[in-house]
């Protein structure tokens, strides 16, 4: 079956971009109505998030982003196996003088978990050497496929989660770029506890931990879906960061996410169970 959909998604990428959107609506729809547990998940965050809106209003934000995330997923097809000249056009870059005003210093690109998160890093690759994030999938293949797609260009450095930080820590010293997702709940080995939507969320420090090591600057990187492929917005670099300590320093990364989330909530990746991992005593979320 992964041969099939990884065949599928080769054949696929020279497609209109009106005809993605179009097949990646329709899975969406279908994945909302058949994927009982990410529903599930998916509700629970809504509903702790966005407490202010009505049932009717959650749910169309739920759909809404099942959608986009299948969305995203056919979009890989291009990312994956189309030209430069396609992918140039497809993805736009904003905002570039302030990643060029950060380059040939250590340079954390802080990308939150958007539908547009492999757009952004794909696009960015293109013109530079840089390094990334990769977690070890349980299917072979689809372990070689996501973890090409993410080296394509360059001979991007790819590190896996489970490698920790040294390999990071050498890049960056040598200037290497590191377009890093830093809000995931990935359990309570180096995260902590701060609010993300006043919900309590297990959030890793590394951001604020390798800023503190490297001396790295964080360049805020935000990729949005649009209806004709996406926008990649690079913000200036974050003033007196790191700041008094490493909670300060977190609570911070996790304020600015959610104010990009507010602007864009059904392409924010609600899918995931950002809350799994509760404060001691507090009740499971899912």
């Amino acid at each position: 079956m992964t041969r099939l959909v990884l065949l599928f998604m080769r054949l696929i990428h020279r497609l209109p971009v009106p005809l993605l959107r179009g097949g990646g609506a329709a899975l969406g729809v279908a994945l909302y109505l058949l994927a009982l547990p990410r529903r599930r998940v998916a509700y629970a965050n809504i509903r702790a998030c966005f407490p202010e809106l009505d049932a009717a209003a959650q749910t169309r934000l739920v759909r809404a982003t099942f959608i986009r995330f299948t969305q995203s997923v056919l979009d890989r097809a291009v990312l994956w196996h189309g030209s430069q000249a396609r992918l140039r056009d497809f993805v736009r870059i904003e905002g570039e003088e302030h990643l060029q005003a950060c380059l040939g210093k250590p340079l954390i690109i802080l990308a939150p978990h958007f539908a547009g998160m492999e757009a952004g890093g794909t696009r960015l690759s293109m013109d530079r050497h840089m390094m990334t994030l990769f977690a070890n999938q349980k299917n072979p293949l689809f372990n070689r496929a996501l973890y090409a797609g993410r080296s394509r260009f360059n001979n991007a450095v790819v590190i896996s989660r489970q490698d920790g930080v040294r390999k990071a820590v050498r890049e960056l010293a040598k200037g290497t770029p590191f377009y890093y997702l830093p809000d995931m709940d990935l359990g309570p080995r180096d995260a902590i506890f701060v609010p993300f939507f006043g919900v309590p969320a297990a959030t890793v420090t590394a951001v604020s931990r390798l800023a503190r090591l490297t001396g790295a600057a964080i360049l805020p990187c935000v990729t949005r879906m649009s209806e004709n492929g996406y926008t990649t917005t690079l913000l200036p670099a974050w003033e007196n960061f790191p700041g008094a300590d490493v909670e300060a320093d977190t609570r911070r990364m996790n304020a600015f996410i959610e104010t990009q989330v507010r602007a864009m909530p059904a392409q924010y990746h609600w899918l995931h169970k950002r809350f799994k991992t509760r404060p001691p005593g507090a009740a499971s979320f899912y």
